[in-house]
């Protein structure tokens, strides 16, 4: 019977479906680039919303400061024989450019300022000029025609269709609530009706601002959900980015490894230079030294256990340096001091103990 060897490539089974929440970096990445969440559609209605209600609040006062500059221009300017010479039709320009500014000032300053905070509000700080880079991608007609008739292009279609009617019957059902009033402009002087069907006008905007700020609302939730998704990574890219922020997990794995032997080996250098080596006996090992120039209190110059333990006491007996079991001592050296570090106070009684066994064995040994 033939057997047969078959290679699959399991990496041709793996998803490119979008199922990873982005990643702080994606967010951060995707904002350098200007590719940031916002609603104009709810920006334009507050704004509506505001210039009218401004307009309608400040009507009295802009109404008085262009009565008052027409009432000047045909009470004066016109009456000039030299008002076309210089110096009088340069104060005629002025004062209508002057006149111009405060009139229109309340409305811009009140869109000015609401634009600003909306923007802010929705994406903060951002200047990029990424934006403005040319991109070869816009100009192709292939990819244009399928932006057109794209399922975001419909949506976008169905949703301007949308807004049209509803906002089209709310003006519709306000009309036909003044209907009667209308009826009456018949009987009124033509500064009446002025008043009236500005502020007619004035209303159906604010109105229709009121619903188009709503439907704004559901549009910013929309918009919301269509950047996240846009976000969304793939469990590949997830781990690609891991790999080159954190960098890749072998490479830092042998860094670890490397800078685990150098460590070990500076420890075994320093074995010789100990006083003592108290062990447990197998299981631990900590090498003491004591040097009043160096420290008020002995230091721990090396520690292990087991394998590194048995290692400890090869090199103190190679380089005679006394070795002192006592289990409870090592234990507690091991648990509570770490490398380079002095013993803690309450071990100070049982160490010096052991020193001082040392010691007399070395005089002794002279």
């Amino acid at each position: 019977m033939n057997e047969q060897l078959i290679f699959i490539n399991i990496q041709l089974f793996a998803s490119d479906e979008k199922t990873e929440k982005p990643t702080p970096r994606r967010r951060r990445e995707s904002r350098e680039k200007g590719q940031v969440f916002q609603s104009r559609e709810i920006n334009s209605a507050i704004l509506l919303v505001l210039a009218f209600y401004t307009l309608k609040r400040s009507g009295s006062y802009i109404y008085e400061n262009i009565a008052v500059y027409f009432k000047k221009v045909y009470t004066e300017y016109l009456i000039m024989d030299d008002l076309l010479e210089g110096a009088n039709l340069w104060n005629f320009i002025t004062e209508a450019f002057m006149i111009l500014a405060k009139t229109v000032a309340p409305i811009l300053g009140v869109v000015l300022a609401t634009g600003l905070i909306i923007s802010y509000a929705q994406v903060g700080f951002l200047f990029t000029v990424k934006t403005l880079q040319p991109s070869f991608n816009k100009l192709n007609p292939i990819n244009g025609f399928k932006r057109l008739f794209s399922l975001h292009a419909v949506m976008e279609l169905f949703k301007s269709i949308a807004k049209i009617c509803i906002v089209g019957y709310v003006a519709y059902t306000y009309i036909k609530e003044e209907i009667d009033k209308i009826v009456l402009l018949l009987d009124m002087d033509i500064f009446e009706i002025t008043a009236y069907i500005s502020n007619l006008l004035i209303n159906i905007a604010i109105r229709m601002g009121t619903v188009l700020i709503v439907l704004g609302a559901v549009d910013y939730f929309f918009q919301w959900r269509q950047h996240e998704k846009r976000l969304m990574m793939t469990k590949e890219e997830v781990k690609e980015e891991f790999k080159q922020t954190e960098g890749n997990p072998q490479i830092k794995s042998r860094i670890r490894q490397k800078q685990r032997q150098i460590s070990m080996r500076r420890m075994m250098a320093e074995i010789p230079k100990a006083d003592v080596v108290i062990t447990n006996p197998t299981h631990y090992a900590v090498a003491l030294k004591y040097d009043i120039s160096i420290a008020s209190a002995p230091v721990v110059v090396a520690k292990g256990q087991d394998y590194i333990a048995l290692r400890i006491k090869e090199i103190a007996r190679e380089n005679n340096v006394e070795i002192v079991e006592n289990k409870p001592l090592a234990r507690s050296l091991y648990d509570s001091t770490d490398i380079g570090e002095t013993i803690p106070p309450e071990l100070f009684q049982a160490v010096a103990e052991v020193l001082a066994f040392v010691y007399n064995l070395k005089n002794k040994a002279i």
